[in-house]
This record gives structure tokens, C-alpha cells and sequence, in this order.
């Protein structure tokens, strides 16, 4: 869509509103909705707003920002069929003086993109987000904490309604634009995964973001509720959002040499070697929550050691069996409550660091490293992943590598909102607490 079409469907009054979205520095979706008669100017001179408002932005006294449609991100809202229909346009958010601000996500992986570029390197993503579909109490509105359905992996079960709902999120994600490849029901009850098309790292991320908005926002219109919390029921696996990821130069996919052991180019090899090595370190942005380190624990399939294999699918990144152009990598820790922004430029920074440094992996593992053994682990020297965010938090804290990619202020506003999300889960009383203690003490 090009600036002046997009001004015609305007003034032709095929638009009626068009909402203005940015992503504060925890992943939550921000939009302002503006007339659509009010396109062309933002388009010239951009929208202001209070950035003091946006979570981990600026402080009151700095407040005035502007908001810059990127044309490419545009979209109908597929639930919005009345005449003079809503739009969506992602936006990058400037200063006064009209430099980028170095607190905005999306700013930092594009500062992260054009580092690989100036390696040589196109980047290229794509995200496994798992998410449950719960019941909604309909008097209230608040989700009811139980299972829908009693299905596994790939179950067809069309009388728990969860079928209805993941049938219609597809629909509404190809209206907006999505390439959708696969959708089904997941391994615990209740647990659905979509998957959509393997693109460059930026529209990923902005993918991540408009895919989790769609899931929930189709949910709460069938009289359910998505959710993307790790881990919201005890005893059965929890959502990830593996992060598939490979880099191509003259349109060649340079993972791939099919002259070297398994197919896998130095690069390659370089590019797993550099997670490994900083995998501690960004875990508290690809896995912010504490709920997060409850999917992080042994025996749910979530890897909780940093390794890689060939296939293997108990390892924190595994290598899939397709070559060719097809040939990437998988980071199987992350999960559906990271900012996309934050945690893709992290993972592409530390995959480059690697190929610049030369960094060679350990040995893969091709054993079953979830029913290993601890003297094995030890003699194949396998650590493990941060068991808590405030663990994982130390190690963020303490990362010049976090610190250089993210910026002064994310970096220091991230870890500031971390250290008090610890502290006010440490002084409350929870449910395990009340049914362990209250009648025994």
C-alpha cells in the first residue's frame, strides 16, 4: 500500500479509523485510534503523544513524542465490516528533534538488522507461539481457570469449542495478511499452536505482536479467552514460542554448506556457538515472567539446559533435518510472553557475536538429555538454563553483551521493572502457600 492509495481509500471513505500501534518495553500492545482524515498529516509530520504514559518510555518532563506509520505493516481489521472500515499501522516512534528513541523495541532489533547487514547477512524468522483457550465467565468476564477440552497433540475434538475459535483466529489472520501453515490442537489439554510463515526477523516480530492481539481478541468474541501465560495449569506442559532462524547472503542460505559434517556451514555452527555462550544472559528477556520458569522446569518437554542437537528435541536448540534452503536453527526456551523486538534482537546479536567471534559450540547432544543422568551432564558439561527470573536477572544484569544491544535505557528500565515484579511476587502469599500451611501451622 502506497502512501497516496492509502490517502484515497481514505478520503474515498473505505477508511473510517486508523489505529496507531507501538509496543512498550514489556511486549504489551499500545494503539491510538485516530479519523482517517487525519492520515495525511501523521503521514507528513507523524502523531504526537505522551511517551511518559507508555510503560518504560520517559519521564513526565521529556514526555511529547511521535508516532511514524510504517506503510508496510497496514491491515484491515477483520472484525470491522462496517462501512468506513478500521486499519492498522504499526509505528516507530521518534523524538522531537526526529532521531529514532533509543527506548522504542521495534528501534533496537532494526539497529540489530543492520548490524547482520553490514556483516552481509539478510535475517530471516519465524515463531512456534503456543497459547490455552479457556472458558469465560460470562457474568463477570474473567477467565475461569479450568481445561476446555480433555485433548493431546493433533486431537480433533470439535465439540470443546477451542476448534471453533483456533478455526476462526486463522481465518481472521489470513485477512490480515498472514501466510498461516499450520494450525492444531497442542500437547496438553486446552493448548492450541498456529504457525505462519517463515519471514525477515522485523515483520516476525511485528507478526508476533498483531498474532497475539488476534488470538485474543477472537477469543473474547466466541465467549473464551487466549492466553499466552507459560505456564497456567500444574501438571502438564506449559506454551513456548520457539524462534526458527537462519541468514541468507545473494539469496543463498549461508547455515547450509553441504560439503562439511551434517550440512551445517562454519557460520552456522558459529551462530549456535554464540546463543550457547550468552544463553544465560538474555534469558530474562526471552523468558521475562515468573511464570516463566515454571514451564522451565524438567519433565514437561521444555528444555532447561543449554545444549544443541541434531533433531533433537530435549535440547535448548536443535538443528532441523531440512537442508538447503531450509536450513536453520531452533531456539526452543523462549516463550510467548517475551517482547518480540527485544528478544529477537538479543538472539540475532548473540548468533552474530558468535559468527564474528568464531565461537565454536560444544559437541551436540543426541541423547535424551531429559532422562540424563547428572553424571552424564556433568562429563558432556551441559549447564542449565536460570531456574527463577530474579537467577536469570543476575545474569542479565551483569551482561555488558544485554547492555550494548539494548541501550542504556531499555537495558537500565527493564531491569528496574523486573527487580520490582520479583519483590512484590516475593511479599505476596499465594494459593500453594494457604493450602500447605494454613491448616498444618
Amino acid at each position: 500500500m502506497t502512501e497516496k492509495e492509502l490517502i484515497q481509500k481514505c478520503e474515498s471513505g473505505e477508511i473510517g479509523f486508523v489505529r496507531l500501534q507501538i509496543t512498550d518495553i514489556n511486549g504489551m500492545l499500545k494503539n491510538v485510534e485516530v479519523p482517517a482524515r487525519m492520515l495525511p498529516a501523521i503521514l507528513e509530520k507523524g502523531a504526537m503523544f505522551d511517551g511518559s504514559s507508555i510503560d518504560g518510555f520517559v519521564r513526565i518532563e521529556e514526555s511529547d513524542m511521535y508516532l511514524r506509520p510504517d506503510l508496510s505493516t497496514f491491515a484491515f481489521l477483520p472484525w470491522d465490516n462496517g462501512k468506513g472500515k478500521t486499519i492498522r499501522l504499526i509505528c516507530d516512534v521518534y523524538k522531537p528533534d526526529g532521531t529514532p528513541f533509543e527506548g522504542d523495541p521495534r528501534y533496537v532489533l532494526k539497529r540489530v538488522i543492520q548490524r547482520a547487514k553490514g556483516m552481509g547477512f539478510e535475517t530471516f524468522a519465524g515463531p512456534e507461539p503456543e497459547f490455552f483457550i479457556v472458558k469465560r465467565d460470562r457474568d463477570c468476564g474473567k477467565p475461569i481457570g479450568a481445561f476446555l477440552d480433555t485433548g493431546s497433540y493433533f486431537d480433533l475434538l470439535p465439540v470443546d469449542g477451542g476448534e471453533e475459535v483456533r478455526k476462526q483466529i486463522v481465518l481472521s489472520l489470513q485477512e490480515m495478511g498472514f501466510e498461516v501453515e499450520a494450525a492444531h490442537h497442542e500437547v496438553a489439554p486446552s493448548q492450541h499452536e498456529i504457525d505462519f510463515k517463515y519471514t525477515d526477523v522485523l515483520k516476525t516480530a511485528d507478526n508476533i505482536q498483531t498474532f497475539k492481539w488476534v488470538v485474543k481478541t477472537i477469543a473474547i468474541a466466541d465467549g473464551f479467552h487466549a492466553t499466552f501465560m507459560p505456564k497456567p495449569f500444574s501438571g502438564v506442559n506449559g506454551s513456548g514460542m520457539h524462534i526458527h532462524m537462519s541468514l541468507f547472503s545473494d539469496g543463498k542460505n549461508v547455515f547450509h554448506d553441504p560439503s562439511r559434517d551434517h550440512g551445517l556451514s562454519e557460520t552456522a555452527l558459529s551462530f549456535v556457538g554464540g546463543i550457547i555462550s550468552r544463553a544465560k544472559e538474555i534469558t530474562a528477556v526471552t523468558n521475562p515472567t515468573i511464570n516463566s520458569y515454571k514451564r522451565l522446569t524438567p519433565g514437561y518437554e521444555a528444555p532447561v539446559n543449554i545444549s544443541w542437537a541434531l533433531g533433537n528435541r530435549s535440547a535448548m536448540i536443535r538443528i532441523p533435518s531440512t537442508r538447503g534452503e531450509g536450513t536453520r536453527l531452533e531456539f526452543r526456551s523462549p516463550d510467548p510472553t517475551c517482547n518480540p523486538y527485544l528478544a529477537l534482537a538479543l538472539t540475532l546479536a548473540a548468533g552474530l557475536d558468535g559468527v564474528e567471534k568464531k565461537i565454536e559450540p560444544p559437541n551436540p547432544v543426541d541423547e535424551n538429555i531429559f532422562k540424563m543422568k547428572g553424571s552424564r551432564r556433568k562429563e558432556l558439561m551441559i549447564e542449565n538454563l536460570p531456574g527463577t527470573l530474579i537467577n536469570a536477572l543476575e545474569f542479565t544484569r551483569n551482561s555488558e553483551f544485554v547492555k550494548s544491544t539494548l541501550g542504556d535505557h531499555i537495558f537500565s528500565t527493564f531491569v528496574r521493572s523486573k527487580e520490582s515484579e520479583w519483590s512484590e511476587f516475593c511479599a505476596s502469599v499465594t494459593d500453594w502457600e494457604i493450602s500447605k500451611y494454613l491448616e498444618l501451622y
